[in-house]
C-alpha cells in the first residue's frame, strides 16, 4: 500500500509540473530566448589545450 502511494504522489507532481511548464505563455516567445553561450560568441577560446606537435 505504501508503495502504490509512493508511485502515485511522485508521478503525480512529475505531471502536474509538466503541466505548469507547458502552460507558461512565453513557452513559444522567441523574444524570451536565453542568449548564446560563451562559447558560440566571437573570440572563443577552444576547450582543451592543442596537443604538442599539432
Amino acid at each position: 500500500m505504501i508503495d502504490n502511494f509512493a508511485l502515485l504522489v511522485s508521478h503525480g507532481l512529475m505531471l502536474l509540473a509538466a503541466w505548469r511548464l507547458l502552460s507558461r505563455p512565453d513557452l513559444n516567445d522567441d523574444k524570451a530566448a536565453l542568449p548564446a553561450p560563451a562559447a558560440a560568441r566571437v573570440g572563443r577560446r577552444p576547450f582543451r589545450k592543442a596537443a604538442p606537435g599539432a
